[in-house]
């Protein structure tokens, strides 16, 4: 029996969002542009186009709480879920979206269309969400090549197409100097000195590394 769950992640795996709870169903929906004309002695007829970008929605909730239902082990508290979503949603770049279950599988490039959030009254800090995705297709511009033939009456027209371009960034980095902490990394790269446990997981630090390491280290930064 495999195992059904859902997993967002971004620039090839850079960043992994499991969610900590299935949602209770997922929505896709898919759609085509045909047209209808009316012609004269015809009447009306229908001019099928191409499909549109299948859509995929869900709810869920990121708990507070360790229930005994969780899919993960590792839980985050429920804001730096939201925080992670947020801001890839601000790079304006695709994630990857994972559905894996008994009877379907979704593995396919997706932008967010709409993330909204809420509290749960009573719930002791649970937040309820919303999230909507659309199929990404990459593209890139084809260039047109003219060559001349040797007599020099006929020219041929060759196609050139740009590599494709993938949902991977060039990883940054810093390199520590004397006096650095994670956490004033975090602060003075990333605005946000609470971040210093994600620089902590990328680069693999262990606990007990933190309190020595050396000038000169070179950090990747999320």
């Amino acid at each position: 029996m495999r195992v059904y769950g859902v997993e967002l992640s971004f620039n090839n795996k850079a960043e992994v969002l499991q969610l900590p709870i299935n949602p209770s169903e997922i929505e896709i929906s898919e759609s085509g542009q045909g047209n209808t004309y009316d012609v004269v002695g015809l009447g009306q007829v229908n001019v099928i186009k191409d499909r549109e970008l299948t859509e995929y929605s869900f709810s869920g909730l990121f708990p507070a709480q360790r229930y005994n239902f969780l899919t993960i082990k590792d839980l985050l508290h429920p804001v730096e879920y939201i925080k992670m979503i947020e801001k890839w949603m601000t790079t304006k770049k695709p994630i990857r979206f994972i559905f894996t279950s008994d009877t379907y599988d979704i593995n396919t490039p997706a932008s967010i269309e709409s993330f909204t959030w809420k509290e749960v009254a009573g719930s002791g800090g649970d937040i309820e969400y919303d999230i909507k995705l659309k199929k990404y297709v990459f593209y890139a511009a084809k260039k047109i090549v003219k060559q001349a033939t040797n007599g020099g009456g006929k020219v041929q027209q060759k196609t050139k197409t740009a590599a494709r371009p993938n949902d991977k960034q060039k990883p940054k980095t810093y390199t520590m100097v004397a006096g650095d902490t994670l956490w004033k990394v975090a602060k003075t790269k990333l605005g946000d000195g609470s971040r210093w446990k994600e620089i902590q997981k990328l680069n693999g630090i262990k606990d007990f590394e933190l309190k020595k390491l050396p000038v000169g280290k070179v950090l990747k930064l999320p």
